[in-house]
């Protein structure tokens, strides 16, 4: 039996069977004066045989497939479109999750106001419920971008600013249950998950900086929204106080819509890739993020409330929220850039460790100017966190087409724990009168979290102490 070389070239896209011509009888092609095809060792040897001695479908399984040549996909690492897409995800970030972080103040004016006849984890639920849904809803948000591309954000804007707008005139429980639990947090994760998937697909090497900046428009967000709440509601009310907020995000919804865009062609997969949960690293990260969120949200809740237990002025105490958020924009960022460097799970990992000391620390913080120390701390670390476990999923992604899904799919099973935690929580404050409980829970949560995240690392090639 004589053995030929391919000297045909080879094509662009590597691996693609179809490109190589099917011949009648035999695969014959010339030698190089070597002896060796000028593709070298990438060639493969493939044997002078006729179709006749085995069947088309043999033949076809049998047939060589090229080396590829070169990585599978360059990313552009930014450029003007890779930036405008990240720009524009701060954008939907400082609309969205930046609103829904500012619930603590919406928290402490309900108690007082519209819902003064319900306990404190009665109102939680309002904000908890739209937290969770913005994460839950992930689990489609994320495939259908994958699928369909950028197009989904436009309707979404529109729905999600008649939300806002709608939570406005309400003044039953059940309405805001409905409006800015429900719709809010729907609508909110079908504009986040599509731009925070776009992002990746330009970045690689800079991706943890690319994401941190754009999940910092969140920071920013939930600095101005609560400002805005306290300067008005006491003023012009509660009904234009909240359409303020909707009229500020108008035209960043706008300027987000068009600029952000898929790099890559949609795949025609499943909708769902549950094959994703087959992965221990995958598997152990949701889990890790799950203990993380548990604890991470309960201060955006409640340490408005917390302030004003302590004697602090209302007003005062709102702006809690905003030096959370404030502090938490170079939390987002620097830990960003430098897990692009020591990896992004040691990011996670050293967030979620000084996350977890600084909350069991929160009841220490008696007086004004150590309530607005723990924000400030407290905001830095945590604000890691939610960078960080958003971007760890995007490494388990077998391609840069899958970004969406995994990311969906496990910050939808994780985000659970936004569902959970603050009802948790406002019943052990409601309970004990004392926010100790709390703190010990979240706390050894967050601890927790923050070791599960260790041992995802063990399923590594780079192990425990990689680079990971």
């Amino acid at each position: 039996m004589s053995y030929h070389h391919f000297s045909e070239k080879i094509p662009d896209t590597p691996g693609t069977l179809s490109s190589f011509p099917r011949t009648p009888d035999t695969i014959s092609f010339p030698r190089s004066p070597e002896g060796l095809s000028p593709y070298g060792s990438q060639v493969a040897l493939v044997p002078d045989r006729s179709d006749s001695e085995f069947g088309d479908d043999d033949l076809e399984s049998r047939r060589p497939i090229p080396a590829p040549i070169g990585p599978p996909d360059d990313f552009p690492e930014g450029g003007t479109q890779g930036w405008l897409v990240a720009g524009g995800t701060a954008g939907i970030m400082f609309c969205t999750l930046g609103y829904a972080n500012s619930f603590g103040v919406f928290q402490a004016y309900y108690i007082g106001n519209q819902l003064k006849d319900h306990s404190p984890d009665d109102i939680s639920w309002i904000g908890s419920l739209q937290v969770f849904l913005v994460f839950a809803v992930g689990v489609l948000g994320g495939p259908i971008f994958d699928r369909y591309g950028a197009w989904v954000i436009r309707p979404a804007a529109v729905l999600y600013l008649i939300s806002v707008m709608v939570t406005a005139s309400c003044t039953q429980y059940w309405h805001f249950m409905i409006v800015q639990g429900v719709l809010s947090g729907i609508t909110n994760s079908l504009l986040m998950f599509p731009a925070m998937a776009a992002t990746p697909q330009y970045f690689n090497k800079k991706r943890g900086a690319a994401m941190g900046m754009a999940i910092a428009g969140s920071s920013l967000g939930a600095i101005v929204f609560p400002i805005v709440l306290s300067q008005l509601l006491d003023k012009i009310g509660f009904e234009w106080a909240v359409r303020t907020c909707g009229f500020i995000m108008m035209p960043i919804l706008l300027f987000s819509a068009i600029v952000i865009k898929a790099r890559l062609p949609p795949r025609q997969s499943n909708f769902f890739m549950l094959t994703a949960f087959r992965s221990p690293r995958y598997v152990t990260l949701i889990s890790a993020v799950f203990f993380l969120f548990l604890a991470v949200f309960i201060p955006f809740f409640f340490l408005p409330t917390y302030g004003i237990y302590r004697g602090m002025h209302p007003t005062d105490a709102f702006y809690l929220v905003a030096i959370i958020n404030a502090s938490s924009i170079p939390g987002r960022i620097i830990p960003g850039i430098l897990g692009d460097k020591l990896g992004s799970t040691n990011s996670l990992i050293g967030a979620g460790l000084s996350t977890g000391i600084i909350i069991l620390c929160w009841p220490t913080a008696v007086s004004s100017g150590s309530i607005y120390a723990f924000s400030v701390f407290f905001g830095f670390t945590s604000g890691a966190i939610i960078s960080a476990g958003s971007v760890v999923f995007t490494h388990c992604a077998p391609s840069p087409k899958d970004i969406g899904t995994y990311m969906g799919m496990g910050v939808a099973v994780s985000g659970i724990a936004i569902l959970i935690g603050p009802p948790i929580n406002g019943a052990m404050v409601n309970k004990f009168h004392s926010f100790d409980q709390a703190s010990a829970f979240s706390g050894i949560m967050c601890l927790l979290g923050t070791g599960l995240a260790l041992f995802a690392k063990h399923f590594t090639k780079e192990g425990v102490l990689g680079k990971v």
